[in-house]
């Protein structure tokens, strides 16, 4: 069971293998972590999923949140979960070990994440909210703001929230109509409504912190007036002691086709016109603080997606092993022959390597972007910063995006290999596969990332974000194309990612023109197709990396037959995965993402117009 959580081998393979995160951790930034404490992290990580986490999974999908006369009790099964986690410190991997994080490099962070989200997201959203609320806390709050909320929040004693949706406003945060009347006091008066607030009340931490999107009064319309105030559960005194409950008020949770155990709440502020916040940062600063939590959220996300899409997959690849049904082709005629594994079957085969391609490329996708926060953080020069700095910009939709569409088609493909087992209950692919759905919907729309990976990641700095990337991945193809046997794989991921370029810069170019409608509707195709190339890339890059590894086993193995080593030595069999997926992924499904930027570059000319009435 604890491997259907994820493939320790292959964290292990993308951490020290692929990248070079013991880089990281001997620069000076990290000095007081080396690799032995870093690897004892994801260790205790991946315990504490297989042992407390995982058990909680079904059973708190199956006791969900009951709302009763304003309040919310969750699953039973996670308080202690949550003690274990308070007890380890697990609520701010990356935070300052001053206000009670663990100070760890984002790439070591990411290999713990995995293991706990994968083992039960449900729960961790209550760890990942309160430190969001933290972090813009540590990053624009006061010093007594950060003496009274910073340590309880990293600490998981208080829960976080993030109030931003309003029934009227949805994604359009600039039509939002909290408002907020600065009091005598310094304190500022809250009113209005919110909407689908995860976590906006729950009977697990004794408060909670929620971030507020209000505009105060006579503040400019639009997103330019928006402030971000704190308003607790219950009301903090300037001395860290508890006052009288705030007056914000539950009206009721969503019921929603997954994530039962985490309650989706609608809430009422200053219902009785008492309900108070502090402001957090300046006036009308509210947008830019809130997205510093929400691009972390979205990597987040981003993880959430390919951890149920690895989880599916390795539950797919379990059953496919030992699910007898039917015959092999070979002896197909033969009444007599005995059944054989489903594992056996052709096409049983196709959906697994297609699984497994996904899987390993977001895997390693959503490290790389946690990379390069680690090698800003810790760059040599401005230039080397930038660098990354322009990698991580526009990677992050890439990978709140494509992990949550891919991710999802995974799960729906592994409920596929499992037939109609897999449409049951008996088996948990039903429920990873509707835990997993939300993921493109919320944290901003998959429709809103394409609008902001057009209008805004690849039009910034004239397209420097652009440029960071494709410098990247003609790098790495260009490696391929110089590495025996790898020659052909990387000279079509430098094709795709030379047609990616041209396609990207023509379509950010007619953002500007007459028919700049035309471009944002093929926004998501493009963003997509992207996503493809950046995948193409990562199996290529694993490739590359296993590549000298299974010459070596080949070369030293007294076997003279391929099939004879691969079924002997794991070691093998892994890296010559490596090298299939690659192969199987850049051969069968990159050429229908050249079709894709073929399409998008026929689509954006003004010959093609969708109109709000061909429908």
């Amino acid at each position: 069971m604890a491997e259907q959580i994820a493939d320790r081998r292959d964290i292990e393979f993308v951490l020290y293998e692929q990248l070079d995160t013991e880089s990281i951790l001997t620069s000076a930034q990290f000095s007081d972590i080396n690799k032995t404490m870093a690897d004892m992290v994801v260790k205790e990580a991946r315990t504490l999923a297989v042992k407390e986490l995982l058990p909680t999974y079904t059973e708190s999908d199956r006791e969900g949140v009951k709302f009763e006369n304003g309040n919310v009790t969750v699953p039973e099964c996670f308080k202690k979960v949550l003690n274990l986690l308070q007890e380890g410190e697990w609520g701010a991997l990356t935070a300052d070990p001053e206000f009670g994080g663990q100070g760890l490099p984002h790439t070591v962070a990411q290999a713990a994440l995995e293991y706990l989200i994968g083992a039960n997201y449900t729960m961790m959203v209550y760890v990942i909210l309160g430190h969001g609320a933290g972090k813009m806390i540590d990053l624009y709050g006061t010093k007594a703001q950060k003496a009274l909320f910073l340590e309880k929040l990293y600490t998981l004693v208080w829960g976080g929230s993030m109030l931003l949706t309003e029934p009227g406003a949805g994604s359009d945060l600039g039509a939002l109509t909290t408002s907020a009347i600065k009091n005598e006091d310094g304190t500022y008066s809250i009113t209005g409504n919110k909407i689908f607030i995860t976590n906006g009340e729950q009977n697990l931490t004794e408060n909670i912190i929620h971030p507020v999107l209000a505009r105060i009064e006579g503040a400019p319309a639009g997103t330019r007036g928006i402030s971000i105030f704190l308003v607790p559960k219950i009301w903090v005194n300037g001395d860290g002691s508890f006052g009288e409950p705030n007056d914000v008020v539950c009206t009721g949770v969503e019921e929603k086709m997954g994530l039962h155990g985490s309650p989706t709440c609608s809430l009422s502020l200053g219902g009785k016109g008492k309900c108070r916040g502090l402001l957090l940062g300046q006036e009308n600063q509210g947008m830019e603080i809130m997205f510093h939590m929400m691009n972390e959220v979205r990597l987040e996300v981003g993880t959430q997606a390919y951890t149920h899409a690895s989880c599916a997959y390795l539950h797919a690849l379990d059953y496919a092993r030992e699910r007898l049904q039917g015959r092999s082709l070979e002896t197909s005629r033969d009444a007599s022959a005995p059944q054989v594994p489903i594992v056996r079957h052709p096409d049983v085969r196709r959906m697994l390597i297609k699984m497994k391609s996904y899987v390993e490329g977001m895997r390693s996708l959503a490290f790389y972007t946690a990379f390069c926060i680690d090698k800003a953080h810790c760059a040599d020069t401005p230039g080397e910063k930038t660098h990354y700095s322009n990698l991580t910009e526009i990677l992050t939709p890439i990978v709140k995006a494509y992990c949550s569409e891919k991710g999802f088609d995974v799960c729906v493909d592994a409920m596929q290999v499992l037939g109609g087992y897999g449409y049951t209950r008996e088996y948990p692919v039903e429920q990873i596969m509707r835990d997993c759905k939300i993921c493109s919907i919320y944290e901003g729309a998959n429709g809103i990332q394409a609008m902001d990976f057009l209008g805004r990641k690849l039009t910034m700095d004239k397209g420097a974000f652009l440029d960071s990337l494709i410098r990247e991945i003609r790098a790495s193809a260009q490696k391929a194309m110089e590495t025996d046997g790898l020659e052909e794989l990387g000279e079509k991921v430098m094709t795709a990612a030379q047609f990616l370029d041209s396609t990207c810069k023509a379509t950010a170019g007619n953002i500007k023109s007459p028919d700049f409608k035309s471009a944002f509707a093929f926004s998501h195709p493009l963003l997509e197709a992207a996503g493809d190339v950046a995948m193409a890339w990562m199996l290529l890059w694993r490739a590359q990396a296993a590549h000298p590894a299974l010459e070596k086993l080949l070369k030293s193995s007294k076997e003279n037959s391929l099939d004879k080593i691969l079924s002997s030595n794991k070691n093998a069999a892994f890296y010559h995965g490596k090298i299939t997926t690659a192969e199987f992924f850049i051969h069968t499904l990159l050429p229908v993402t050249m079709g894709k930027l073929d399409a998008i570059m026929v689509g954006k000319h003004p010959g093609v117009t969708i109109h709000e009435n061909s429908f």
